[in-house]
């Protein structure tokens, strides 16, 4: 009996296992590395708020996409009785998205390479296009149902690996329990704690969510599965996080860090020749789940407020699809992040972040489309808290762009 629940709560792990694959990417992971680098255990409590602020928005718009029957884009739409009001914001959105997955989808390839040419030696720029080519076959050809099978192996690997070298790499419980718990912001560690919040509160994953849910449920009476794959697939997504940080606070607190490779070094003495291994393949897992993630992110958006019908089996969804893998394979292939669009994609992600945030408070707790299923008080309260606060970071992060742009 007990059995028989295990299995039965293990397949209701799906969307949710999507949008943890999709934020521990290369740039999780190598945020998380520089700030157990750079101050050892004191940041873990921004990877506590910033999984609960992520658990509380995609709740709410996988319960707006079960409830609704339609994705995140429909539902701002209908917001609008104003046309130019409402082109505005869904251009105004949709522009920062697409711009925003095919300016780190190249990031995401060469990530993904790192590990590849730790253990090979072979040259980032000629391995990256390679997983980008494998990204476009596996997109274009495989569903939904694909895809999320493919994201919970990730999430496995990524599990054994990154959790199993922090347990090898601390015993200091006490510590780790200050810094999860004991909120403090070092001199010098306010642009970690905005990148840490902001590489796992993602805009086009609230998209993914909302358009995702109905592809494994099509009744409010699964919304229990719902929260319960959204609350366990997130919390396994900040573990791994924490873990790494933790890794790195313990191993190499005190210098100055570009990539999580870096750990393997300080872990050989402790794992033996495991130790670039165990890193290397987390690298790749972590890399390869997002560099799926963010052509997943354009399409489906784009998808949603367009109303395109169909889901992952859409040809123009896979066209989307396409177009920012493919773009993401030219510049991984040539060496180079185009610094200028990363600058502009953080800027638009700044912009939107906020602004999708107060979208979804406004959808959450329309009566007339959620019925009994709008925010009770208790969410609302911490739903704005959290919106309050994606806003000030958000904005800070816009601030932070046009100043290195200028």
């Amino acid at each position: 009996m007990a059995q028989s629940k295990f299995v039965e709560k293990f397949k209701a792990i799906g969307p949710g296992a999507i949008i943890t694959a999709s934020f521990i990417g290369p740039g999780t992971v190598t945020t998380a590395t520089r700030a157990g680098a750079g101050f050892g255990f004191a940041l873990l409590w921004s990877v506590i708020f910033a999984i609960v602020a992520t658990i509380i928005l995609q709740e709410m718009v996988a319960r707006i996409g079960i409830v609704t029957k339609q994705g995140l884009g429909e539902n701002i739409r209908e917001l609008f009785q104003n046309q130019i009001l409402k082109f505005a914001t869904v251009w105004i959105v949709l522009i920062a998205v697409c711009v925003g997955c095919a300016a780190y989808i190249s990031g995401d390839l060469i990530g993904t390479s790192l590990g590849v040419s730790y253990l090979t030696g072979i040259p980032e720029n000629y391995v990256a296009p390679i997983v980008g080519v494998i990204i476009l076959i596996l997109g274009i050809a495989g569903g939904y149902k694909f895809m999320e099978k493919l994201m919970i192996v990730f999430i496995g690997i990524m599990s054994l690996t990154f959790i199993t070298t922090m347990f090898v790499a601390t015993s200091d419980v006490l510590g780790v329990l200050k810094g999860a718990f004991i909120p403090t912001i070092p001199q010098g560690s306010i642009l970690v704690v905005i990148a840490l919040i902001g590489t796992t509160v993602v805009p086009y994953n609230f998209f993914i969510h909302a358009s995702t849910v109905g592809e494994k449920w099509n009744s409010v009476n699964d919304l229990k599965a719902v929260r319960w794959d959204t609350i366990v697939s997130i919390t396994v997504g900040g573990i791994i996080t924490a873990a790494i940080l933790i890794t790195a606070g313990a191993l190499i607190h005190g210098t100055e860090v570009t990539s999580i490779v870096e750990l393997a070094a300080p872990l050989q003495p402790l794992m033996g020749d495991l130790a670039p291994i165990f890193v290397s393949v987390g690298l790749f897992a972590a890399g390869f789940s997002s560099a799926i993630a963010s052509p997943m992110g354009a399409a489906v958006t784009v998808s949603s407020f367009m109303r395109w019908e169909g889901g992952f089996s859409n040809k123009k969804y896979k066209i989307v699809f396409a177009l920012v893998i493919i773009f993401g394979i030219i510049t991984s292939g040539l060496g180079f992040e185009p610094l200028e669009v990363l600058l502009i994609a953080q800027a638009l992600n700044g912009l939107i972040l906020p602004l999708i945030a107060i979208l979804i408070m406004i959808v959450v707790n329309k009566k007339n489309t959620m019925g009994k299923y709008v925010n009770a008080l208790w969410l609302n309260i911490i739903g704005w808290l959290v919106t309050a606060v994606v806003a000030f970071l958000g904005i800070y992060s816009l601030v932070d762009a046009i100043n290195s742009f200028l």
